[in-house]
């Protein structure tokens, strides 16, 4: 696996790759939430984009590329993925005119499966683990040699997600601090390795699951999940996966916040609802991560400088068929 780290000019040239296909995504403010967590509140809606999550950034930008480098051929494209990324990896080779295969876990929202075929991908169904996840991308790419493109552990992925930062740092010039939802590690590893450059003294803190095991994990920089990796029991299927990535995690370790806000679902579920209903904004429960922690209390202890809070809202693939709210009316937390 190759294990360098992308660079800022990796960044830079990501957002070049990229910018005719895709667009900036919009910033949105909300008194209602300044009044609620008693900062600036300053939402990037990742959630509008094409394929209706941020994951459209790194696997566009991994497909044009890998397509530059003319000492190699591209057949087509394969991944696994808990479906945002499956969907970019998708739309992204069809944009290319190359064909694509998608490996998603038995269980996957069918809004996400049916999004992957219809950009014409073969979607391929496996057991619902990260294994086998894994095996059964490897062995398509083996038998159709097809390029792997990994969701979140590959630099042009993480260069790609890092123009996020880019975007969200010229919009909001005085961000004191950016609120990340976590997976793999990909999204939040290109932020901070954009942004920490351009403002040493930002804060970027992770959002996550609860039995991720961040906080221990970034604490000791060292990697304490218990093997095989595992998904997580929470209802945010996209934020799932317990262990961060072998390229993601050293990164994270020397950029992100120690201080790691670990959400339940109901308190995500309530976050969700919360944006649909006041902010008007469809997102998915990973999206509610941020969104929650920022309405936590833990968000009270946060140093009192820390007055303008980005928060990513990474994704609205939700299933509007099976709203969790409505699943888990007696669960749900109200703000």
């Amino acid at each position: 696996m190759m294990s360098e780290r992308p660079s800022l000019v990796d960044i830079v040239l990501a957002v070049n790759r990229i910018r005719s296909k895709l667009c900036v995504t919009p910033v949105v403010t909300s008194t209602c939430l300044n009044d609620l967590t008693g900062r600036n509140i300053y939402l990037k809606c990742e959630n509008l984009h094409k394929t209706g999550s941020f994951k459209c950034r790194g696997a566009l930008n991994t497909v044009i590329k890998a397509l530059e480098n003319k000492e190699i051929s591209i057949s087509g494209f394969v991944t696994h993925s808990s479906g945002n990324h499956g969907q970019a990896l998708a739309w992204s080779a069809k944009s290319v005119n190359l064909p694509c295969s998608v490996v998603v876990p038995v269980g996957t929202p069918l809004v996400k499966t049916n999004a992957i075929e219809s950009y014409n991908a073969e979607l391929v169904l496996c057991p619902p683990t990260p294994a086998a996840r894994l095996e059964t991308c490897n062995k398509i790419g083996h038998e159709k040699n097809y390029m792997i493109v990994p969701p979140f552990d590959h630099p042009d992925v993480i260069a790609g997600q890092g123009t996020i930062a880019v975007e969200f740092l010229k919009q909001v010039e005085d961000l004191d601090a950016i609120f990340v939802p976590v997976s793999g590690g990909g999204m939040i590893s290109g932020i901070a390795i954009y942004a920490k450059q351009i403002n040493p003294n930002i804060r970027i803190y992770a959002c996550v699951p609860e039995g991720k095991m961040l906080s221990e994990c970034l604490k000791s920089c060292e990697r304490l999940w218990p093997n095989p990796p595992a998904f997580l029991n929470t209802k945010a299927e996209a934020i799932r996966l317990q262990q961060c990535g072998e390229i993601t995690f050293p990164i994270m370790c020397d950029l992100v916040e120690k201080e790691v806000f670990t959400i339940d679902d109901a308190s995500m579920i309530a976050a969700t609802k919360f944006a649909f209903e006041r902010l008007k904004l469809v997102v998915e429960l990973a999206s509610g991560c941020a969104l929650a922690a920022i309405l936590s209390d833990q968000l009270k202890t946060l140093d009192k400088n820390i007055k303008n809070i980005g928060v990513i809202l990474c994704g609205g693939n939700i299933d509007i068929n099976k709203l969790p709210w409505i699943e888990n009316e007696t669960k749900t937390k109200d703000i």
